[in-house]
């Protein structure tokens, strides 16, 4: 199992395909959500993509947005589903905080995935909504001191 940490504008064509096919599967297909998975933010310099690749199918992705020194957003998170309970999802969330280092961040949690954001410092803030028919909630990280 490979850990890959690919910044947007490094991505080759083959792994952005093979990363949007995991994100359409799982949130597209699987959760019957349709909603405008292209959103022009995959390939800015600004975002690093994350993933966990057995082979050359990735099996657990996210993508964490904005610039070192400001407010971070992970999103686009999800693992397989014949690789869930596997701990690829805790592992991707510590990759993930590599690159979010001590700033603060944000992410918008699926009420029944909360606990794995809260194993890694993110506390919720507001109250649940609803976005393309699934109950979220936003989860913060504070900036944490050198």
């Amino acid at each position: 199992m490979t850990l890959h940490v690919v910044p947007g504008p490094e991505l080759t064509t083959t792994d952005l395909y093979a990363l949007l096919r995991l994100r359409v599967d799982v949130f597209v297909v699987e959760q019957n959500c349709p909603y405008p998975e292209l959103d022009g933010q995959d390939l800015l310099a600004t975002t690093v993509h994350v993933w966990w690749q057995p082979d050359s199918t990735p099996l657990s992705c996210l993508r964490v947005l904005g610039t070192s020194g400001a407010l971070r957003r992970v999103g686009r998170v999800c693992t397989a589903l014949d690789a869930r309970g596997s701990g690829l999802g805790g592992r991707l969330m510590a990759a993930a905080l590599d690159i979010v280092g001590l700033d603060e961040s944000v992410l918008d949690a699926q009420l029944h995935a909360q606990s794995l954001y809260a194993r890694h410092g993110y506390l919720p803030e507001g109250e649940p909504f609803e976005e393309d028919g699934i109950m979220h909630i936003r989860m913060r990280r504070p900036a944490t001191a050198d």
